[in-house]
């Protein structure tokens, strides 16, 4: 399979998702989330999702259960937009790369301070 329409597909599957999650997706529990990347399989069956959630960290895992309990309505809906063979198995994960960027940002203000 094609690096680059792995990389296509994963791109349509973050619109739609984030799209679905929006829209359709009437779960309270579910926070203010964005939808920062999906990882796609080269073989295009298993499609990781990176989502970033605003708020404290019971809110945060109050949005992942919401989000795992909602997965197959949110995978029938992108397999039926996207229109795949076989829609990808879909995985939601945490995207700590904001994070960790701010606090790597914080460090080297505070260097900078003491210097």
């Amino acid at each position: 399979m094609s690096n680059v329409r792995a990389k296509r597909v994963a791109e349509q599957l973050k619109k739609e998702i984030s799209d679905i999650i929006q829209r359709e997706v009437k779960d309270p529990r579910i926070g203010f989330l964005t939808v920062t990347d999906v990882d796609i399989t080269g073989d295009l069956q298993q499609a990781t999702v990176f989502v970033t959630v605003y708020g404290e960290e019971e809110e945060k895992q109050g949005t992942l259960q919401a989000l795992e309990k909602a997965k197959g309505f949110i995978r029938t809906e992108a397999g039926r937009r996207v229109q795949l063979r076989k829609t990808p198995e879909i995985y939601f994960e945490f995207d700590e790369s904001i994070e960790r960027g701010n606090r790597i940002e914080s460090l080297l203000r505070d260097m900078r301070e003491r210097e």
